[in-house]
C-alpha cells in the first residue's frame, strides 16, 4: 500500500514540477501518468468495448507524429456510473507491447478504471493492468 502511495506521490510530484518549471511533459508522458493515476485511484466498474480503431496520420496532432508513422490505436469503451453514460477512447499506441491487447474484441465486456472525482476520466488499460476478459 505504501508502495502505490509513494509511486502516486512521484507522479504527481514530477507533474507539478514540470508545471511549476513551465515545461510540459511529452503527451506520451501525460499519458503515462494519468495512467498511473487512473491504475491508483481509480475505481472499477462493467464496461463494453465498442470499437478499436487506428487513427489516420492527418487525424494525430503535430507532437505524436514521431510515432508509429502518425498512426495511433484507440480503444473505444462505454460504461455507466449512477445512470449516467460515459462513450470514450484510449489511446493505447504506445501499450502496443502489452501481452492481452489481441483480446480486444468488439462487444466484449471489460472493466473499466474511473476518477471517482471526475467520472469521466476512465482507462480500460494501464501499464500493470487490464480490464480486458
Amino acid at each position: 500500500m505504501f508502495m502505490l502511495g509513494a509511486t502516486g506521490l512521484g507522479v504527481v510530484a514530477g507533474a507539478f514540477i514540470s508545471r511549476l518549471l513551465g515545461r510540459s511533459p511529452h503527451p506520451d508522458e501525460a499519458e503515462r501518468q494519468r495512467r498511473a493515476y487512473l491504475n491508483q485511484v481509480g475505481r472499477i466498474v462493467e464496461g463494453q468495448i465498442t470499437d478499436l480503431v487506428e487513427v489516420a496520420e492527418d487525424a494525430v496532432p503535430r507532437e505524436k507524429k514521431e510515432q508509429a508513422d502518425g498512426r495511433r490505436k484507440l480503444v473505444c469503451y462505454s460504461y455507466s456510473i449512477s445512470g449516467v453514460s460515459y462513450e470514450t477512447a484510449q489511446d493505447i499506441t504506445s501499450l502496443d507491447g502489452h501481452a492481452g491487447l489481441d483480446r480486444i474484441i468488439t462487444g466484449l465486456p471489460a472493466s473499466v478504471k474511473y476518477d471517482p472525482s471526475n467520472p469521466s476520466n476512465s482507462i480500460l488499460i494501464a501499464d500493470d493492468w487490464s480490464g480486458l476478459r
